[in-house]
């Protein structure tokens, strides 16, 4: 039975709330974030290097991310959502007691399968809470204020950072994150599940979980354009965000000013994901507009190379971190629960999969172009998938 708003069990929901909140915030309370590429250089690794552990990182999510995804789908979601930051607080150890290439690159693959055993299932559990208590219409502004808490975790472990190492140097702030990581998987434990998980027959389950899963993606289309909705919104701003100190540098601020007018981007971000409650009535023509108009901000703020330029990118990001959260939730409707953690894992590898290609991209434009232009010509895409939902939109309402 479907309760009623006011029939919620407001208890339950509260729990899982504020559960999910906490979670949030800590795993992204990081102190060694804006520092250990620091580490890494004055450990004595060349660029080539430091590089290479970059591309290991991204590797091991890419490697992991559905597997681990139809994993969750067999087995506890919730104690692979403890079990991953353990794993990434044994790496963090590994950087500051052994600094070396290859204690950096263990640390990266345990970082990386940390991140994959929670993505996925972090989502699953919480939609099948929320629907459990009659509440699966609140996902959407639940999950935009988890992403807002993330975000608010980013900005105070960077502005913590400064301080703790100032006074204990890269060990300071490693046994902060150390610390972070497990206070995120004590948290993780207060997760409520009630999920039955399916018997996993003869023949394999995970393996025959991911199959079916890729089965429906394949049968019905509704659900394959949900999926692949994931990545065409969240790749391209999320490539971008990495160049955004470089765009703001090169409009001429001093460089003590680059990481305030960077703060004020992440504002953008994070009002962006505190409205997805109310935003999910937009709908499909609603949410191609947004994209549209967050393209366009998007460009002409960083084509203008001024500080208004930069309030502008401000207010696309905030957008295009909407759009994200909305096209999840789409995607969350139309799955079903027993395969919810692997089809929501591989909307996640075609986002790090189209990340990458975005990366790709920025080199190849950024050899001959400033900044400015690059990321202009980057909104293209957000105009061509608002394009195509606006059409799809038009088709479903044609007789």
């Amino acid at each position: 039975m479907t309760l009623t708003p006011a029939r919620v069990p407001a208890t339950g929901v509260r729990r899982l709330t504020t559960t999910l909140y906490g979670y949030s915030f800590l795993d992204d309370f990081v102190l060694l974030y804006p520092v250990y590429a620091l580490l890494f250089a004055d450990t004595g690794m060349s660029l080539w290097q430091i590089s290479s552990l970059f591309a290991l990182w991204s590797i091991t999510g890419v490697v992991l991310e559905v597997p681990s995804g139809a994993w969750a789908d067999t087995v506890s979601r919730r104690r692979l959502l403890w079990i991953g930051p353990l794993l990434t607080a044994v790496g963090f150890a590994l950087w500051v007691i052994v600094p070396s290439y290859w204690a950096f690159a263990v640390g990266f693959i345990l970082w990386g399968a940390g991140g994959a055993l929670g993505s996925g299932a972090l989502e699953a559990l919480v939609y099948d809470e929320l629907d459990r208590l009659g509440a699966a219409g609140r996902y959407a502004g639940v999950m935009g204020r988890a992403r807002a808490a993330r975000l608010l975790g980013t900005v105070s472990s960077i502005g913590l950072a400064a301080p703790v190492f100032a006074r204990g140097g890269y060990a300071a702030v490693g046994a902060a994150s150390f610390v972070a990581c497990v206070l995120t998987a004590a948290v993780a434990t207060r997760f409520p599940e009630h999920r039955v998980r399916p018997e996993t027959g003869d023949d394999g389950g995970w393996a025959t979980t991911l199959r079916t899963g890729l089965a429906d993606v394949r049968g019905d289309r509704s659900v394959r354009g949900a999926l692949l909705l994931v990545p065409a919104v969240a790749a391209v701003w999320g490539a971008l965000d990495e160049y955004t100190p470089l765009l703001v540098r090169d409009i001429g601020v001093a460089e003590a000013t680059v990481p305030y007018l960077i703060m004020l981007i992440w504002a953008g971000v994070t009002l962006g994901s505190l409205l997805t409650g109310p935003a999910e009535r937009l709908g499909t023509t609603g949410l191609a507009a947004l994209l549209a108009g967050s393209a366009l901000a998007l460009a002409v703020g960083a084509a203008a190379r001024s500080l208004t330029g930069i309030a502008l990118v401000s207010l696309a990001f905030a957008g295009f971190q909407l759009a994200e959260v909305l096209a999840d939730v789409r995607l969350q409707h139309r799955i079903d629960e027993s395969r919810r953690a692997t089809l929501t894992s591989v909307a996640s590898l075609g986002t790090e999969l189209a990340t990458v290609v975005t990366f790709a991209g920025y080199a190849l434009l950024g050899t001959d172009a400033a900044h400015s232009t690059v990321f202009a010509v980057l909104a293209i895409p957000y105009l061509v998938t608002a394009l195509a939902l606006a059409r799809s939109r038009a088709a479903t309402a044609r007789p």
